[in-house]
């Protein structure tokens, strides 16, 4: 991966406004900007950790293409006629190394990464200041809220990728080589520990920042997947104020966002602008707006549909299919519209048994607009939740394990399971349970290939074992950094 200048980092996104950002601070013209005289006070701090999360929302990741790339490798979707060509190729694994959206994911979470960088690699300077200018709590969780993020960057790459160059704030400039996939998990955690030991409780930090509680759940997470479920249930167990919402819709609505369940989620406010919402990998336009209620809204773009096997999948009378999907004779628009059969009319005339209604407008609107302000939830507790029943079920026993997954399954009105299960039968409850709580959300592609089901899930779609597990490493990427070559191309590319 190329190394861009600090200067370059400072100029092209310290400043950029996005949901995080404090719009009262004071601007400076970023040419006059360099290291030797930045971070002379708080603002300046935290506009440089702001500019961090500025990728977060940009078109690459959560602004558009990621959920369209997980949702569709999962197969929880299927796509309209109307999609464009190359969302189907992940639905169908036709993609390859010149993928121009696979390329422009590695690269927006690689200028996330160097924004980090550019933070952490001036800690010296940021401690130089005083106490009464900024207090040594409040630069520990600046500089954790940059390892956070960091985290997050590497952790998006690291599972699309396997092993990817390896850059902090000590690396040279120049080109770095591929690292190994171990050693990218070593510096998440490392991260993720430092985070957890400095962030601020979420009581007490502002809305949309990373937290304590969010930097625990992290790290809970990649110990599971590292299959290391004792110390994973621990972090889990230590996280407090959390709980679920008592209304599951009420996670995927505009104006009940950063509730009790809510753990991190990346912001989107209209308010702030969205003439950059089609951009690139920069992070630093107007991308205050992502487009998921346009491309998945059946009354308006009508992209992809959720797929027959997932609507299988709910139980009767569980309360989450109603908040998940809009099914002919819904009333929308609070109340004073109905969902027609016309309205799930795809391309080619297909009438589609229903649509996508997490995330979506039109429990408000008549119609999307082009983007929206809805928050997009990455970490939720009910998520939580369902990660502490498969490390119980793992390190304790499926006794310890059902109360987890009970708690998850009263909220949707489903009956409890019984304390007998066997271990088999709590983890198949717990597959069934993460796929209909978690229904496009972008955890289930994961979900399958960690617990080794992609395979037989995917039969029949071109899903090939063996390569599609990883993406490929993006021809730009070989092309302009000299220590990585063709030799070090994932496999099957």
């Amino acid at each position: 991966m190329k190394i861009y200048r600090l200067i370059l980092i400072i100029a092209l996104g310290v400043f950029t406004m996005n949901s995080c950002s404090d719009k009262d601070l004071e601007l400076v013209n970023p040419n006059e900007l360099s290291p030797e005289t930045y971070f002379a006070n708080e603002a300046q701090v935290a506009a440089s950790v702001n500019a961090v999360y500025a990728n977060l929302n940009t078109n690459p990741l959560y602004g558009r293409l990621i959920w369209y790339m997980m949702d569709n490798m999962s197969h929880e979707q299927g796509g309209n006629a109307q999609q464009e060509a190359d969302k189907v190729t992940f639905y169908d694994f036709s993609f390859d190394s010149s993928n121009d959206q696979i390329a422009n994911f590695w690269e927006s979470c690689y200028r996330g990464i160097n924004k980090a960088n550019f933070v952490l690699g001036n800690i010296d300077r940021i401690n130089e200041l005083s106490e009464a200018e900024l207090s040594t709590t409040r630069k520990n969780k600046y500089i954790a809220e940059a390892r956070f993020l960091r985290a997050h960057y590497y952790w998006l790459l690291v599972n699309r990728f396997g092993g990817i160059p390896l850059l902090d704030e000590n690396t040279a400039p120049g080109g770095t080589p591929i690292s190994p996939k171990s050693d990218i998990i070593a510096l998440i955690i490392e991260d993720l520990k430092f985070a957890k030991a400095n962030l601020l409780p979420k009581a007490e930090e502002e809305n949309g920042r990373a937290t304590k509680g969010a930097a625990q759940a992290f790290l809970g997470k990649v110990l599971l997947y590292e299959k290391q479920y004792g110390p994973a249930l621990d972090e889990f167990k230590a996280m407090s104020g959390y709980d679920l919402e008592a209304d599951y819709y009420d996670n995927f609505k505009e104006e009940t966002e950063y509730g009790i369940e809510s753990v991190f989620e990346i912001a989107y406010d209209l308010t702030l602008g969205t003439d950059d919402k089609w951009g690139g990998v920069e992070g630093t336009g107007k991308t205050h707006g992502n487009l998921r209620g346009q491309d998945y809204g059946n009354l308006d773009w009508f992209n992809v549909y959720p797929s027959e096997d997932l609507l299988a999948e709910f139980e009767p009378g569980d309360k989450r299919f109603a908040a998940s999907f809009y099914v002919i004779g819904d009333t929308y628009l609070n109340g004073t519209k109905t969902m027609e059969e016309k309205d799930f009319k795809e391309n080619g005339g297909n009438i589609r048994p229903a649509a996508w209604k997490k995330y979506q407008n039109y429990y408000k609107q008549a119609s999307e607009n082009q983007e929206s302000g809805i928050n997009v939830k990455v970490i939720r507790y009910a998520d939580v939740l369902l990660m502490m029943a498969e490390c119980a079920n793992e390190a304790e026993t499926p006794a310890d394990a059902i109360p987890y997954i009970n708690r998850v399954r009263a909220r949707a009105g489903v009956p409890a399971l019984p304390t007998t299960l066997s271990k088999e039968q709590v983890f198949e409850a717990i597959v069934h349970e993460r796929k209909v709580e978690l229904a496009g959300e972008q955890v289930r592609f994961d979900d399958l290939l960690r617990w080794g089901r992609a395979a037989t899930f995917l039969a029949g779609t071109n899903f090939q074992v063996g390569k599609n597990e990883l993406w490929p490493i993006p021809d730009r990427e070989i092309a302009s950094n000299p220590n990585v070559t063709p030799a070090d191309q994932n496999p099957g590319y």
